[in-house]
């Protein structure tokens, strides 16, 4: 029997792509519902809306709420303490395209370890140390990854997804859309993104 499924739209800069990364695997391997994890990039998503950096830098006060929540939220899922990555937004650039060359199945492992890099641990992510650190931490080859990445076909496939999102409506991370053209935008927005593929599946 075919699992009903939902295209999880995730950005390495996301604050809350963060802790949708941490959960979704397990959450929607529990409800029956297979995901397909497509990384992005939310610059050019922004620059269509005029934005040159994060909306939570450009309404300070939102951003304060913003990080206050990501403690909390944190603490409830049992993640470890949020550090605040220097600068905010990272450069993502390098992880995204990492994620794109790797194999479907092995995004999550890697997607998990960037996150907790940049946001438990504060690391750049823009290193190429420290993406290697997560695709070792993901059992991913590591040379041969990085190298991969740099390649042409890589960046012409991010640069595809970002399009391919932006046509869809997406414009914030973590998204999840379905088969039949729902956007469900948000962490907070997770299980009802499940709850719709599971009802129309």
């Amino acid at each position: 029997m075919t699992r009903p499924r939902l295209t999880f739209w995730f950005e390495f800069a996301s604050t809350y792509s963060h802790l949708a990364v941490q959960r979704a695997e397990a959450l929607a391997d529990a409800r029956g519902v297979a995901l397909d994890w497509r990384p992005i990039l939310l610059g050019p998503i922004f620059a269509a809306q005029g934005w040159t950096t994060s909306p939570f830098n450009q309404l300070p006060v939102k951003g304060a709420n913003m990080w206050r929540d990501m403690e909390r939220q944190a603490e409830k899922l049992g993640l470890p303490p949020i550090v605040r990555p220097d600068p905010f937004p990272q450069n993502s650039l390098l992880a995204a395209r990492v994620a794109t060359t790797l194999a479907p199945e092995t995004r999550p492992a890697f997607a998990r370890e960037v996150f907790l890099a940049e946001f438990a641990r504060g690391e750049t992510i823009a290193d190429p140390a420290v993406i290697g650190r997560a695709l070792a931490a993901a059992g991913q080859p590591v040379e041969s990854v990085l190298e991969l990445a740099a390649e042409p076909e890589a960046k012409a496939a991010l640069r595809a997804a970002t399009e391919e999102a932006q046509a869809l409506g997406v414009f914030g991370a973590p998204t999840f859309t379905t088969a039949d053209g729902e956007l469900f935008w948000g962490n907070d927005r997770f299980e009802d993104a499940l709850d719709w593929a599971l009802a129309r599946g």
